[in-house]
């Protein structure tokens, strides 16, 4: 029987990109890997991750994440020159590729990070394949999600 102990923040969850949800129609969502340094991980331990910019890069059959930022920790980067905006490798199998490339060639697509989190002490990137929303889209989810919760507010009230 193991006896190891639950982290005191046993919250898988890293980062969250909320802005995607704003700007896209989120069609299909998958997983990935992340290459990472010491450092870094360190810094996602430590909940230091943006990724309200961030997308993906496919060339050359390997996909990229550009545009995250992994704040350095000063005690953990000490020895090591930190480049919080580095291009940082994606671990997806070579049909997920193939797939995406098609998607965003052909369909006009975009592919961007929707959440980072732990999964069995990994750091993993949940990637949205996503269309992009116009400002009338935009205005009617906004709408939507004020009648909602003036709905509820109404309900609440009877």
């Amino acid at each position: 029987m193991s006896t190891k102990k639950k982290a005191a923040n046993s919250d898988p969850s890293i980062a969250q990109n909320r802005k995607a949800f704003h700007d896209y129609f989120i069609e299909e969502r998958l997983e990935g890997g992340l290459v990472l340094e010491g450092w870094e991980v360190k810094s996602l331990r430590a909940g230091k991750a943006q990724l309200r910019d961030s997308y993906v890069l496919l060339k050359g059959g390997e996909a990229f994440l550009l545009g995250l930022l992994i704040s350095p920790l000063n005690s953990a980067s000490t020895h090591v020159e930190p480049d919080p905006t580095r291009i940082r490798k994606l671990l997806l199998h070579e049909e997920e590729i193939a797939r995406l490339v098609g998607a965003v060639e052909r369909k006009g697509y975009s592919v961007i990070a929707l959440s980072m989190y732990w999964k069995r002490g990994r750091a993993k990137v949940e990637l949205g394949l996503a269309k992009g929303k116009k400002q009338h889209d935009k205005r009617e989810a906004e709408k939507d999600r004020d009648w909602a919760r003036d709905r509820e507010r109404l309900m609440k009230h009877r």
